[in-house]
């Protein structure tokens, strides 16, 4: 979805937009309450992981599916990742492809199917939690600590997909960010028996750019974040430029860009999903920053992808 979130979705009291927009909220829940009591539900013969979220965008799903991925492959597993297919959202599937192969389909069971008939042996279903059609053997929830849920409303009213309570359905929580017990309770109070881990960004190129001047730029869920991790790391940030979710840059954004940087003797920097967007005529001109992730109790996490696989 290629739009900039709107602030009230992110503030901590109700606001009047919000107010105005929760009629719409409660016909979207109804509509997709009868939808998927429709739905049939298809059994795999693979062990299907399922990577989602009920926030809307910017939660660290992707790079938690490359992990993911790594992981299995230890296990001497054939992972591949499957995906709805759609016209756009390149940015994340240029990702992916680097690490494994990706099944796409207008149904994502259409994608398993294919992915089981080339022998794979581990699916992971990257952003199909809202999809109830394929019964999940694991169902991981991610979260971003700094916007948690937002004022806690379903879209149009607020950011999430799902109320909190469809955590019911879930294993385990990923949170991208510091311990914070308010935000464990809130979960568990969803559901007593889910599992919660912490992860944290580890930049794997910062070394390249330190001491050095920087104009930042990021079309994703939640730029912001990506200039905080970029100020963590002591880079002295001239200007932050924020962009819709996947946005698709014109040649003239990016000329323009790239004359401020220099203009301000300046590193020109994004994020990887930006630079993976952007035509190859420009992308000298601009350095990107590589994340991995690190999470807190690797072994226990290890211990309950295990159980399913």
């Amino acid at each position: 979805m290629k739009f900039f979130k709107p602030k009230f979705w992110d503030k901590n009291q109700i606001s009047s937009f919000s107010i105005l927009l929760f009629p719409i909220a409660l016909l979207v829940k109804l509509i997709n309450f009868f939808i998927r009591s429709l739905v049939k539900k298809h059994n795999c013969s693979i062990p299907v992981i399922c990577v989602g979220n009920i926030y809307l965008g910017g939660t660290g799903k992707t790079p938690f599916c490359i992990e993911l991925f790594s992981i299995l492959k230890t296990m001497s597993k054939k992972p591949v990742f499957i995906r709805k297919k759609y016209d756009s959202f390149q940015d994340e599937i240029n990702l992916l492809k680097f690490v494994g192969p990706i099944y796409e389909s207008k149904k994502r069971i259409n994608a398993l199917n294919d992915a089981i008939h080339n022998n794979a042996d581990v699916a992971i279903l990257d952003d199909g939690f809202q999809d109830l059609s394929i019964k999940k053997d694991l169902s991981i929830i991610c979260f971003n600590e700094n916007q948690w849920i937002g004022n806690g409303l379903t879209i149009p009213a607020g950011p999430l997909r799902e109320e909190l309570s469809s955590l019911n359905r879930a294993n385990l929580v990923i949170i991208n960010g510091k311990k914070n017990i308010n935000i464990e309770n809130k979960i568990f109070e969803k559901n007593k028996k889910i599992k919660i881990f912490y992860i944290k960004y580890k930049p794997q190129n910062i070394e390249e750019i330190i001491n050095k001047k920087a104009v930042a730029f990021a079309g994703i869920g939640n730029p912001v974040n990506f200039f905080n991790l970029l100020r963590e790391e002591n880079i002295d940030l001239l200007h932050e430029i924020s962009f819709p979710d996947h946005y698709d840059y014109s040649e003239e954004e990016l000329k323009n860009l790239i004359t401020k940087a220099k203009n301000s003797n300046a590193v020109l920097l994004t994020t990887e999903k930006d630079y993976l967007r952007i035509s190859e005529n420009f992308r000298k001109n601009i350095f990107y920053i590589k994340i991995k992730i690190e999470i807190e109790n690797g072994n226990k996490l290890v211990k309950e992808i295990k159980k399913v696989i």
